[in-house]
């Protein structure tokens, strides 16, 4: 039977999400992950709920909800790695802080948090360096502008990486160092970041570029303001010579015009949809294979879907092969083919608790592709392909 934690110190109720009882538990608890929810309380808490995207959320007055049951696994870390560690869904616990990355949270919720850490770090033996910012632990699959994986991916929680934020909050050390860059599993991205994360830093720098953030210029791309809303439908493009395109009407992305400016719209709705994984379409997501997948064009892990129905790992595609790729190919990044569904050979067998995850993807017999949470395990059809993150 599943506990939860006590009410002493915390002003803390349930809320669960729907998806709640779907959750498989963790086998193991290893880090605390910090994030911001860059909106408001009342629209996050809708979300988070809808997704099963953390366990517990800090509201700005300092009252605590729980979302997930802490014992089982929320969708919270998204695309993540620490010290060579994937999927950190599966061995940590997401708290949602209602605020911004770069923005002070408030007295309420400091005091709510530092309890709230405390009581979790107890009792999962979990130590200071090991309560992270999401930003610390995001990181992106290669892409047009990175041609490997990259840390960067995301700002959220960036603030809590802070040795004085850390202090009001009962946390006394944190990480020197990215052990995956220093590692050469992924290369950083996020210069700026970096700096923040893993160095003591005023928090008037916490934004030195200034107004002109969401200004693409020399060494400021449309990833680097927008990141992965780059070709989202609510980004707006707003030319130098005042004409306008959203995102996902740009199909040359190496021709924008430095002085573009940038505007994410109606964050509200941006961040309706959960942080997921989707299939990459060439001609949509990208003029070729290299501009979706960079350096990985050629890895088994990078999963072509044919349009004539055939599914290939980049490990068996020649030079000619991804010369010839057609428009509407269908392509994902650093995934596992996992083979086929048999009568032996469950969804589980292949992927255990992952198989219901929104970043796991089947390749249907008659050629659909559906994501976790769109089968029911006991449904899958035999022949069906999984495709999973490692």
């Amino acid at each position: 039977m599943f506990t939860d934690l006590y009410a002493q110190g915390l002003k803390i109720h349930s809320n669960y999400s729907p998806l709640n009882s779907k959750r498989s538990p963790r086998k193991s608890t290893q880090y605390i992950i910090l994030h911001t929810t860059e909106g408001g309380g009342k629209g996050s808490l809708a979300k988070l709920r809808k997704y099963g995207e953390a366990h517990y959320l800090v509201d700005t007055d300092g009252t605590v909800i729980r979302i997930i049951q802490r014992e089982r696994i929320a969708m919270h870390a998204g695309r993540s790695m620490w010290n060579g560690t994937t999927n950190l869904d599966n061995v940590s616990i997401g708290i949602e802080i209602v605020g911004y990355h770069d923005k002070p949270i408030t007295s309420a919720q400091k005091q709510a948090l530092r309890e709230l850490l405390r009581q979790l770090k107890a009792l999962y033996k979990i130590p200071d360096n090991k309560v992270l910012p999401h930003s610390m632990v995001a990181y992106g699959r290669p892409n047009r502008w990175h041609s490997v994986s990259h840390r960067g991916r995301k700002r959220c929680g960036m603030l809590l990486a802070r040795d004085d934020v850390r202090r009001e909050i009962g946390l006394y050390s944190k990480p020197a160092f990215d052990p995956d860059v220093r590692a050469g599993r992924l290369k950083n991205a996020d210069s700026y970041l970096s700096t923040v994360l893993f160095t003591v830093v005023p928090l008037a720098t916490a934004m030195p570029e200034g107004s002109a953030a969401d200004v693409i210029a020399r060494g400021r791309s449309a990833w680097d303001i927008a990141r992965e809303n780059y070709n989202s439908s609510h980004t707006l493009y707003i030319f130098p010579d005042g004409s306008r395109k959203r995102g996902n009407e740009i199909t040359d992305w190496n021709k924008l015009p430095p002085g573009t400016k940038v505007q994410i719209e109606n964050k509200e709705v941006v961040e309706e949809s959960p942080e997921v994984e989707k299939v990459q379409i060439l001609g949509k997501d990208g003029a070729s294979a290299s501009e979706i997948a960079g350096a990985a064009i050629h890895r088994e892990s990078t999963i072509y879907f044919m349009k004539d129905g055939r599914v290939r790992q980049g490990s068996e595609m020649t030079a000619d092969d991804l010369l010839s790729l057609e428009n509407g190919t269908g392509m994902l990044v650093g995934y596992v083919h996992g083979g086929v569904i048999r009568s032996n050979r469950r969804a589980f067998d292949i992927c255990g608790p992952r198989w219901n995850l929104a970043t796991t993807f089947y390749r249907m017999p008659d050629g659909t592709i559906k994501s976790g949470t769109e089968v029911n395990e006991r449904n899958i059809p035999l022949g069906t392909m999984v495709f999973f993150q490692p």
